[in-house]
């Protein structure tokens, strides 16, 4: 009886001690996915406040090549009148783009009658979420915790982070056509025809021009061995950034992102010209202004991609160790340095786009199968002989 009793104590306590390991466990998940809820959200809102003062930053530059002042006369009732400051952010117009988010987003909803309106509505949700979903495996630095451990700033870091990138990215081509199609009007349908058309023949290059960096990062003796954006930033620490490795990878990847994203001198779903609005003719309010903040969001995104692949990321300057600390301050400098080199490149996006006249549709076609198509093959041939010497040099070493 004694020993029943004792057994049945036992069983008892440790029956106890496991609900209370699964109450520790299910407390740490939950606490986990809290995090990584509030890190989305801030991320999401980043990236939109990002392409909201793009809009301002393009309107802004395009003002200065042409000699104009831009936009100025939009601020705050109360913050306009403090002296110098108030002054300072109404010529700037850091406010205007405040002003054109509540200005879509209360304008009268006029819907055409000839629509299919649940893909027309459909349409610009499709057009946004792939580039909101895209940077949830986007690094944007890295801190050392308490233990000494490196831990990425990434929602995900997969292992395949940037197949990830290319698979979910090249679904925004399908809100155009979705617009186009379900406009039911010829210039919105050329325009997603255009659309599809233009994808199709600049995706092939752009994922040949980024097999070479793959094959580059992962050679032995090489520190990264995955497809995860943060090993390919890590590779380039204190050593060449790919951007120099390897020029013509970057240069048909940024040919090829201009394409993807329909900027000038690609912008041929719009082609304002000749199609009156393109695949958003039909569009207007809210709708409008989704189609807008989504393009920008692929700027913004496309610009930290190439950041990741080519510029080294959150590090320095090729061939220097970061000269700042591993600490919290350290972390908050390396991100400020990865942003600061995003901004440049939309910043050259926006040159770009005022710099050169729109091509025709034959000149792009042309340009992307018989140009940029044989140019990423030969690359990567290239760089499959260099890498092959290579591991054949590293085999023979005694």
């Amino acid at each position: 009886m004694e020993g029943s009793a004792i057994c049945r104590i036992k069983c008892d306590a440790l029956q106890k001690a496991g609900q209370e390991r699964q109450m520790i466990i299910d407390y740490e998940l939950i606490q986990l996915v809290a995090i990584k809820l509030i890190f989305a959200f801030l991320m999401v809102g980043a990236v939109m406040t990002m392409a909201g003062y793009s809009v301002l930053a393009e309107r802004k530059v395009s003002a200065w090549m042409q000699g104009r002042v831009g936009p100025n006369r939009t601020v705050l009732p109360l913050v306009g009148h403090i002296p110098v400051l108030g002054s300072l952010l109404k010529g700037l117009g850091i406010f205007q783009p405040l002003a054109d988010g509540l200005k879509f987003l209360f304008k009268e909803e006029i819907v055409p009658g000839h629509v299919n309106k649940f893909y027309y509505y459909l349409a610009p949700i499709v057009a946004l979420v792939p580039a909101l979903t895209t940077m949830t495996v986007l690094p944007f630095g890295e801190f050392v915790n308490s233990e000494g451990a490196t831990i990425p700033l990434i929602l995900a870091d997969l292992d395949i982070g940037i197949l990830f990138v290319l698979a979910v990215s090249s679904l925004g081509v399908y809100g155009i056509v979705l617009a186009g199609w379900s406009s039911n009007s010829k210039y919105p349908f050329l325009g997603g025809i255009r659309s599809s058309a233009q994808m199709i023949s600049y995706e092939l290059a752009m994922g040949l021009s980024l097999l070479p960096v793959f094959l580059w990062v992962s050679e032995p003796g090489a520190t990264a061995s995955s497809l995860s954006l943060v090993e390919i930033v890590r590779s380039q620490n204190a050593s060449t950034w790919l951007l120099i490795v390897q020029p013509v990878s970057a240069l048909i990847f940024l040919i090829a992102l201009f394409a993807e994203t329909n900027r000038l001198p690609f912008d041929m779903p719009e082609s304002e010209t000749d199609l009156v609005g393109g695949f958003h003719t039909e569009y207007g309010s809210f709708k409008f202004g989704i189609f807008f903040v989504a393009e920008y969001a692929h700027i913004v995104i496309g610009s930290a991609i190439f950041t990741l692949l080519f510029l080294g990321g959150w590090n320095f300057l090729p061939w220097i160790e970061n000269p700042w600390p591993t600490n919290w301050i350290g972390t908050l400098i390396g991100t400020g340095w990865f942003l600061a080199k995003t901004i440049g490149l939309i910043f050259f996006f926006i040159w770009i786009r005022w710099t050169l006249p729109r091509f025709r549709y034959d000149q792009v076609m042309h340009l992307g199968w018989t140009k940029l198509l044989p140019l990423a093959l030969a690359n990567l041939i290239f760089y499959v002989l260099i890498v092959t010497w290579l591991d054949q040099s590293n085999l023979n070493l005694p």
